[in-house]
């Protein structure tokens, strides 16, 4: 095909938009790969991109989504032939080169992984980066020394996409986990998950203190700001937290008192550049290790043509769990 559906950032004279398109295959952007894609994901970034409610879009016109599945139609690649079916989390699609809701991308081959034995296209983007980066903070903690003998794990925004699998991952995994969100009402879908307490996170978001109660090992943290500085606050002497999101804002009002006092660690998780040998091995994890009716229990479908209200609505915490576009 010549031209083929995408959904098409813009910034007229009027402003940002966000619209369909008939896209020309020809202006697709340089790679050795090209893929036909059959599914992609909604994520936080991607509610920002489509919205234009975020600096995630850098340049014009841009076709959004950060991941995508798919089978590969042509590669100059020595690592891929047509035929071969692949994922894509991060390298800066959907941002500065063009990306996953669309019919066809073109990218670079050594930013693919291979969709691991066993799993379709639309199991590997219900898990997708929200997964993905679940379990590179498991990893984190891990390297951390963070063990399920050490204590409990807390898990804020745990209602959402990467707070649902963490969730599922730390319990598989072996750890109480104590799950934060503000939506009381998902409580039992939580502890389904593997949650063994569900908190409000109004816990979390109160007046800080330098130094709170120690009551957790370690975190995964996916909101930021407040809710970040008081996990930091409660975390045991030597524990960590891994923080991956900024639901909550980008700010950290926090002090050094946990980390010269008690030794707590703030372990950055980077979905976008992480070296391809570890989004290997976190893949090769998340095949062996997330279980496949849990993710079936987090995750929702929707058509193409639902994206942009789907966007809005994890803006809003409005989404639970995962959803998958189904595109092609």
């Amino acid at each position: 095909m010549s031209t083929f559906k995408a959904l098409v950032v813009t910034k007229p004279d009027t402003g940002y938009a966000c619209n369909f398109a008939e896209f020309d295959e020809r202006d697709l952007m340089d790679g050795d790969v090209t893929v036909r894609v059959t599914h992609s994901t909604v994520n936080y970034k991607d509610g920002l991109a489509i919205t234009g409610k975020g600096p995630v879009v850098r340049r014009f016109p841009m076709i959004p989504g950060v991941d995508f599945a798919g089978e590969v139609i042509a590669s100059s690649s020595k690592d891929w032939d047509p035929g071969d079916h692949v994922i894509l989390n991060g390298w800066g699609v959907g941002e500065t080169h063009l990306g996953g809701y669309a019919e066809r991308a073109r990218v670079k081959g050594e930013w693919l992984v291979r969709v691991p034995y066993g799993m379709t296209h639309a199991q590997a983007m219900a898990i997708g980066t929200a997964g993905y980066t679940a379990m590179l903070s498991l990893m984190a903690l891990e390297a951390h020394a963070i063990t399920p003998a050490r204590g409990p794990v807390l898990v804020t925004g745990a209602a959402g996409g990467v707070g649902s699998t963490a969730v599922a991952l730390l319990a598989r995994a072996g750890y109480t986990v104590i799950a934060s969100t503000g939506r009381p009402e998902e409580g039992d879908y939580l502890k389904n998950l593997g949650a063994s307490e569900v908190i409000d996170r109004a816990e979390l978001t109160g007046p800080l203190r330098p130094l709170g109660k120690e009551r957790f090992a370690g975190a995964v943290d996916t909101v930021g700001s407040l809710t970040l500085a008081n996990v930091l606050s409660q975390i045991k002497y030597g524990g960590a937290v891994a923080a991956c999101g900024l639901a909550g804002g980008s700010d950290l009002p926090s002090s050094v008192m946990p980390f010269i006092l008690r030794g707590v660690s703030l372990l950055g998780i980077d979905s976008v550049q992480c070296p391809q040998v570890v989004r290997q091995e976190a893949w090769r994890r998340l095949a062996n290790e997330l279980d496949r009716d849990k993710l079936d229990a987090m995750t929702s479908s929707i058509p193409f043509d639902e994206v942009r209200e789907t966007a809005a609505s994890i803006l809003e915490g409005k989404v639970r769990g995962r959803v998958v576009v189904e595109i092609g």
